[in-house]
């Protein structure tokens, strides 16, 4: 009988490519995907390693799942977790078998006494079909920036940017109806490679999306958002516009270590509703930062009121070792933090739920996902809400279909007359 292998994945989009990568080579190796944890002969936990949340996440996880398995099975703790505490985390969870970093093979029998060499690329390792209409394709791994909250770059290292022959690859092999291409920094994809360089990331766009019917950009840095990437995304009929802004005040951005500040994130905005009226917005913001006066949390306010973004995610403040911002002084409070999140996110309830609202009547082209489970270029898969639509509709089909209620961060519709 083969050996079964059951794979848990944590964390942002790009772990879910990684994870794919790994059950590219496991069921290379002739292994067979388990249907659950009890079931396997193999399991991996890719874990995340962000913020705090989690980290405590994946560790509970990995206890859970240590419970799960049945005897005689193997757990292994990968990804971003195991990457940046290493030896560490091992010595913490002696319930794994094995605590394998980046490019380490899962399939390792020997629980080394350190942590083993990286013998592969993950980046480039190629993936099966993909089970739904949508995937993930990442195009670079690490970034160069040095954001002041963020410990990415410590254990993903510098931006690395692939191919587009590998990345194309990729596209064709997934077979998908639409394609999420991600990154740490995905405006940035070509600067680091002779050849490519600043503004790559528009050919590979124009190219992915003559190969699909639906392409889809995730995480743009704002100051990179150039007029040819919002020609670009808009020429792919998916005018998604998934910015990652942090904050408005220019003072605390520049405490940030970030680009930009309110007046010019609401220009671009502006200029992109005159190029497409229909455009969707996503966006992040950390509350708390430190050295954030009340007067930035207003300004935040206003923004949020102003932009009238789709959808916005927003976040208390989390220290990480070895960050810029861990040493800065002028820490918020925590309950100040936690009043600023809760009114920020009142305040973005009720225009995403005016924007939703704003669609009844209309009628828009949609992607099936799943038997009544579908998005319009709205909708990110698993980040936004979802269309729901009749169960006969083909799953994989994009339809014309009416907008003709709504329910909580969902729309309901029915095929176009």
């Amino acid at each position: 009988m083969p050996t079964r292998f059951f794979v848990e994945t944590l964390g942002c989009p790009k772990n879910q490519v990684d994870s794919e990568k790994i059950v590219g080579t496991l069921l290379a190796e002739g292994m067979v995907a388990a249907d659950d944890a009890a079931a396997a002969d193999l399991v991996v936990v890719n874990t995340c390693a962000f913020i705090h949340d989690a980290r405590q996440e994946s560790v509970d996880t990995v206890l859970a799942l240590a419970d799960a398995r049945r005897p005689g099975a193997r757990l292994v703790v990968t990804g971003c977790l195991a990457e940046r505490y290493g030896d560490e985390l091992a010595d913490a969870l002696p319930e794994a078998d094995l605590v394998a970093g980046f490019g380490v093979p899962v399939t390792l029998t020997a629980k080394p006494g350190r942590r083993p060499v990286p013998s592969l690329d993950l980046l480039n390792l190629p993936r099966p079909p993909a089970t739904a209409p949508w995937a993930y394709v990442k195009v670079a791994e690490g970034c160069d920036r040095t954001c002041g909250f963020c410990a990415i770059p410590s254990f993903r290292g510098p931006q690395r940017s692939r191919t587009p022959e590998s990345i194309l690859a990729e596209v064709d092999q997934l077979a998908a109806v639409e394609i999420v291409l991600v990154a740490q920094d995905l405006a940035s994809y070509g600067k680091d490679v002779a050849g490519l360089g600043a503004g790559s990331i528009v050919p590979l766009v124009e190219a992915v999306d003559q190969r699909v019917a639906r392409t889809r950009l995730l995480y743009l840095y704002p100051s990179d958002l150039t007029d040819a990437l919002v020609d670009a995304i808009c020429a792919t009929d998916v005018p998604y516009f998934d910015l990652s802004l942090q904050h408005v005040s220019k003072p605390l951005l520049r405490r940030m270590r970030r680009w930009g500040d309110g007046d010019r994130f609401l220009r671009r905005i502006a200029d992109i509703r005159r190029r497409r009226s229909d455009a969707a917005f996503r966006s992040n913001f950390i509350v708390g930062y430190p050295g954030e006066t009340e007067s930035d949390h207003d300004a935040l306010l206003a923004f949020v009121e102003d932009a009238r973004l789709d959808w916005c995610g927003f976040f208390v403040y989390s220290e990480e070792d070895g960050t810029y911002a861990a040493a800065l002084d002028d820490k918020v409070d925590a309950a100040l933090a936690a009043e600023r999140l809760a009114e920020l996110r009142e305040r973005q309830d009720a225009i995403t739920a005016a924007r939703r609202d704003a669609l009844i009547g209309t009628t828009v082209d949609v992607l099936v996902d799943a038997p009544g489970l579908a998005r319009s270029h709205r909708e990110a898969p698993e980040i936004d809400g979802i269309v729901q639509v009749p169960d006969d509709l083909t799953v994989g089909g994009i339809h014309r279909v009416d907008i003709v209620d709504a329910l909580g961060p969902d729309l309901i519709a029915v095929p176009a007359a």
